[in-house]
This record gives C-alpha cells, structure tokens and sequence, in this order.
C-alpha cells in the first residue's frame, strides 16, 4: 500500500509518495509493480499517438505549388509540391505520361537558382537520388525564389530537428519566409 502525503519543503508544496517498508505479501508488490507497468504502458501509447499524428499532419501538408510555364502554351506544366517533409517534382510529358520524383528534406544537399531574362531554372541537389540533381526549367523568378526560400528554411528546421507539426500552414509559411530572409540577386 502507498501512502499519498502533502510536504512542504521551503514554502512550496509538494506530492509525496511513501511507500512501507515492508510488504504484507509478494502478491501486493507483484500487483503494485503491474500497476506502475500499465501506467508506464499508457504513458507510452499517448507519446506515440502524438507522434504519428505529427507525422500524418507532417506529411499531408503542401506548403506551396508552383509550375513551370513555356512559351507560348504549356500543356503539360512541370510541378512542384513544397510539402514539409519532402519536395516532390511530376514532370509531364505528351500523352498524359508523367515521372515523379520526391526528395525527403533530410536528403536535400543544395538547392540552386540559374536566372535568365524571363525564366528561373530551379536545380535541387539530392545525396540520395541516383543522378544526383533534378532539374526544373521554365519557372517564374518570384516562384522559384518562393521555392528555395521555403526549402532552405525546411532544411534549417531539420537539422535542428524543430518538429513544424506544431504550426499551422500560414504560421509555417511566415516562419520559413522570416528565417530565409536573404536578399537574391536577380
């Protein structure tokens, strides 16, 4: 049996549990050690259920688009999805064929703008991805500038390991374009 007692130690007070020195029986102390086990146990389930919702909220968050736009129409437009996780690129071809490539955050090495007199060419750099950059031609300055400034700032945010499930989208977005606040020359 636990006794629950009110202390008070230095003008605070304070919940302690005493416990007898001895036990009446092996039965109490197998049934109290139970008891502790299953608290232990569903202190344990709720960390994890908060994780994995983080994770789910983490993961179905796209924080910006963007597409590629050619002269003088693009029928099938290259996209971006800038997700907190990970980048995703679909490339389109004719005929409704598609490739999609997606980079976690964490595999991102470098990220490069090659700015032209009309369009932006954006090159992420992967440490994973087997020809090691993708390439995405034709995007607006403004758009490609967006892009880079949020993957940096998701890349600083993993590094230093800041769980962004906490934030809303708009609050993320906000933070991400305050951390990433160097001016690019165009």
């Amino acid at each position: 049996m636990k006794l629950n007692m009110n202390i008070k130690i230095n003008d605070q007070k304070k919940d302690v549990t005493v416990w007898p020195e001895e036990f009446s029986s092996q039965q109490e102390m197998d049934t109290l050690q139970r008891q502790e086990e299953v608290k232990l146990a569903d202190k344990n389930k709720k960390i994890d259920k908060n994780l994995v919702a983080g994770l789910v909220k983490k993961s179905n968050r796209i924080l910006g688009t963007i597409s590629t736009h050619k002269f003088p129409f693009d029928f099938f437009p290259d996209t971006i999805n800038v997700e907190e996780g990970r980048i995703t690129v679909v490339t389109r071809d004719f005929f409704f064929s598609s490739q999609v490539h997606s980079v976690d955050i964490k595999d991102i090495s470098n990220i490069f703008i090659n700015m032209a007199p009309f369009f932006a060419q954006l090159i992420i750099v992967s440490k994973t991805f087997k020809e090691n950059e993708i390439r995405i031609k034709y995007l607006r300055k403004k758009e490609a500038v967006f892009a880079r400034r949020m993957i940096e700032g998701l890349r600083i945010f993993e590094n230093k390991q800041i769980d962004t499930s906490v934030y809303t989208k708009e609050e993320l977005i906000a933070k991400l374009e305050e951390l990433s606040t160097t001016e690019i020359v165009t």
